[in-house]
Parts: structure tokens; C-alpha cells; sequence
């Protein structure tokens, strides 16, 4: 599994685990949790979730599936803008981690930027960095105006910046990612493959007959390109393993050109897109 160095010199690996809805059907909750510890075994070590997920749910869920594995993971979690102030982000951070059962997190993010003060955020983030509560923190859906204003408010700290980019949804390409790219700060990208919804009969086929691949694997390769850590969700064995396979998956400059024109770079400011 190739690997990406996060700004503290921590390394994960370049494909992870996204958990959206997972743990919210307790009739699918073997299979996901059979999923999860696959993509484990598999190398696929950072997993994603949030407070938000089921309102808790999803974090029970790794809580439990994780037992007896949690030193064999990344874990990443985000709290809500809500509960980004000094008083409320340490209350919110121990319930995740009591969730989640363990006694802290690799990486805590703020998920969307809300009203909270910046710098009273960083301020209670370095608070939970000092006290073992959290490795490291980063941002979720920060465009480029946002991370200014991060790093004015003396952010300079954040670790990723965790946005909706895909084949499909390349806004952040036109300012966003120079802009961490030369901060030196990585990009996390969610919804990688558009859930599921990208287009057939596209340049995806086209390359992925070109490689024996999955449209879906080629989507991923490209989504990881460029130092990118990609997080999609699998809920199944078979989906995860066919994820994995996109690791090993290396595009060529003539793929990368047959996906840019049939999915073109923005010729101007996009809004930052939200699932």
C-alpha cells in the first residue's frame, strides 16, 4: 500500500476507509463490520467517520468492530462547527472517543466551517493535542478562502483538509489544491467515486478496458494521483477488495490526459461542493 506523510511525519496510507451510514442497519452490521476488518487486513488502516454519522451511531459501531484492533488503525473523526468552541469541543471529543472506545484520536477534524471563532477552535484543538486526546486536527469542507482565514487564526497546525473530489466535482482544482499543495498541507478526498453515481460510457471505460479495471478503480487511481488520501466507503467484502486493487493501479500520462478531456479542469472559481 503506498503511503502518504502527513505534516507531522505520521504516515497512512493513500487509500483509506470512509464509514457514512454505516452501523445504522443492524441487519447489515456483520457484513460492514466484515468489510471494515477486511479492508484492515488489506492495508487500508485510515478510517474516516464523524459524530455526525447516525448522530453517534456509526462511531458505536467501529467502537465495538474495532476491539482488539484499534492499534492497527488510523482513526479520524470530525465534530460538528457546532461544537468547535473551547467549552463544547473537548464534551463532544470525549463522547466520540467513548463511542468509539478508545482513549484517543490519530487525526479530529471540524467538519464544516461554522461560527465559532477560528481561533477559538485552534485554541481548544491544541488544548485536546496537549492533553492525549488527539494526535493531530485538520478542517472538512474548507475552501481556499476558509483556509486563509484558518491560517491567519493561527492554524497553521492542520493537518488535511478533508473535500468532496472526484472525477466529476474538480472545483477544488482550480485554487484549492495549489493552494495546499504549496502550504504542504494534503488533501482528503470523500466521495471519490461520487457514491456510486459516475458516469457510464465515459473515458472511465475507456481507460479501465485499457488496464483490466473496474471504472470504479480507475476513478480511485485518479482521485490518489497526486498525494491524495482517499477515503470511499464499502460495505461489502467484494467491494472492498475491488477498492484495493486501485492502489496498485498506475495511470499513465496518456490516461490522465484521455480523463482530462473527458472530465476538463475548471476554467474558473467553483463554490466548494457538499454532499
Amino acid at each position: 500500500m503506498r503511503q502518504i506523510t502527513m505534516p507531522d511525519g505520521t504516515t497512512v496510507p493513500t487509500l483509506g476507509q470512509g464509514t457514512w451510514r454505516m452501523g445504522e442497519d443492524s441487519a447489515r452490521r456483520a457484513e460492514e463490520e466484515a468489510a471494515l476488518l477486511t479492508g484492515i487486513d488489506l492495508g487500508m488502516t485510515l478510517i474516516d467517520t464523524a459524530e455526525m454519522y447516525g448522530e453517534g451511531r456509526t462511531e458505536r459501531f467501529l467502537g465495538a468492530a474495532l476491539v482488539g484492533r484499534r492499534d492497527d488503525v488510523y482513526l479520524v473523526s470530525k465534530a460538528y462547527p457546532q461544537n468547535a468552541s473551547r467549552k463544547k469541543l473537548p464534551v463532544a471529543c470525549e463522547a466520540s472517543l467513548q463511542r468509539l472506545k478508545t482513549d484517543h484520536l490519530d487525526l479530529y477534524l471540524l467538519h464544516w466551517p461554522g461560527q465559532v471563532p477560528l481561533d477559538e477552535t485552534v485554541e481548544a484543538m491544541s488544548a485536546l493535542q496537549k492533553a492525549g486526546k488527539i494526535k493531530a486536527w485538520g478542517v472538512s469542507n474548507f475552501d481556499t478562502d476558509d483556509m486563509e482565514e484558518l491560517l491567519a487564526a493561527g492554524g497553521t497546525a492542520c493537518a488535511t483538509n478533508q473535500v468532496l473530489y472526484n472525477v466529476t466535482r474538480r472545483g477544488p482544482d482550480y485554487d484549492l489544491l495549489p493552494w495546499m499543495k504549496d502550504k504542504g498541507i494534503p488533501l482528503m478526498a470523500y466521495s471519490p467515486v461520487e457514491q456510486g453515481r459516475l458516469p457510464g460510457g465515459s473515458a472511465l471505460d475507456t481507460v479501465a478496458d485499457a488496464h483490466g479495471a473496474t471504472p470504479m478503480q480507475v476513478a480511485l487511481a485518479w482521485a490518489m494521483r497526486d498525494g491524495a488520501i482517499v477515503i470511499p466507503k464499502a460495505a461489502s467484502v467484494a467491494h472492498v477488495r475491488e477498492n484495493r486493487k486501485a492502489a496498485d493501479l498506475v495511470l499513465t500520462p496518456a490516461d490522465i490526459a484521455t480523463l482530462d478531456a473527458s472530465f476538463p479542469l475548471p476554467k474558473r472559481k467553483q463554490a466548494l461542493a457538499m454532499l
